[in-house]
């Protein structure tokens, strides 16, 4: 029952960073491939995929009254919040027994950076960023939603420039501070995974030693 308790307790105050988990920040492009890397990251190396897009759509679909303003915000076309998003974040990374998160396509901007190191007090042991192409992001995003090309085409490029306005300034911040870890993803799907492999099994010798 103590242990219940103390959980409450620590929820109630937010304290994450007391649970002192490894976090690593994982973005790239529409298109790069992080998902499937993510999958393979989990397999690997038992790490926790966190997506701030799913934490939200579930939070939505729970109906609670988070839920409903999310929505609502949405409907509106307005962003979420930095905050919302980073107290599901934490809960997440609270509830879960494990203390190895990859957070997947989050901080998307550098408000979204700063709100989420100053509100959880924890700092991203790297950032896994996955550099491709704009033209082969194109290509596979094209192959992947075959049929409306026109619009697709549209849509695709918008959201590669969403991407390269907002999160190549976070990358920059932690490239400033040694921690990108860049990954080349316009390759095959294998090659890409053992590049991440290495990165990750440098990083566990580094924590042996």
């Amino acid at each position: 029952m103590g242990t219940s308790v103390d959980a409450a307790i620590k929820e109630e105050n937010g304290n994450i960073a007391e649970k002192k988990p490894t976090v690593v920040f994982v973005l790239g492009g529409p298109g790069s491939g992080k998902g499937t890397q993510c999958t393979n990251i989990v397999q690997h190396f038992g790490y926790t995929h966190l997506s701030a897009g799913d934490l939200l759509r579930e939070e939505i679909k729970s109906g609670s009254e988070n839920g409903t303003m999310i929505q609502d915000m949405i409907k509106e076309g307005k962003i979420v919040p930095s905050e919302v998003t980073i107290k599901l974040l934490q809960k997440a990374m609270q509830e879960n027994e494990n203390d190895k998160f990859l957070i997947d396509g989050f901080p998307r901007n550098e408000e979204n950076r700063a709100a989420f190191e100053s509100i959880t007090k924890i700092e991203p042991q790297f950032v896994l960023f996955f550099d491709c192409s704009e033209e082969e992001m194109e290509r596979r995003l094209l192959n992947r939603n075959q049929g409306r090309v026109d619009d697709n085409i549209e849509t695709i490029r918008k959201r590669f420039k969403v991407f390269l306005e907002s999160s190549m300034p976070v990358i920059e911040y932690y490239g400033s501070k040694g921690k990108v870890r860049k990954i080349d993803a316009s390759k095959p799907v294998e090659e890409v995974f053992e590049a991440v492999k290495a990165i990750f099994t440098q990083k566990d010798e580094k924590a042996a030693v």
